[in-house]
């Protein structure tokens, strides 16, 4: 059981560490492939000139943006390896 706590302490004390990893220019340049990744997407579902926040690390496997234009919301996913784009 001690052993258990001890390894999960562990793993969970690493998750920041793996967001500290990349150098600040590398989370740059994420969020800027992402906001121009979801306001591609968000223009082709007709939003002409949308409000973008982009969450500054995602998950692990995703890039997650706000888009917002007017009373329209949508939420942008992007799949940090297949650079894949979906919208709610």
């Amino acid at each position: 059981m001690l052993l258990r706590l001890a390894l999960a302490a562990s793993v969970l004390a690493a998750i920041p560490a793996a967001a500290g990893a990349s150098s600040p220019d590398a989370w740059n340049e994420f969020r800027a492939e992402v906001r121009s990744a979801c306001l591609a997407a968000g223009q082709a579902q007709g939003m002409s000139n949308p409000t973008i926040v982009v969450h500054p690390f995602g998950t692990e496997s995703y890039g997650v943006a706000v888009l917002r234009q007017g009373e329209e919301r949508k939420i942008c996913v992007f799949n940090k390896q297949t650079k894949a784009v979906e919208l709610t």
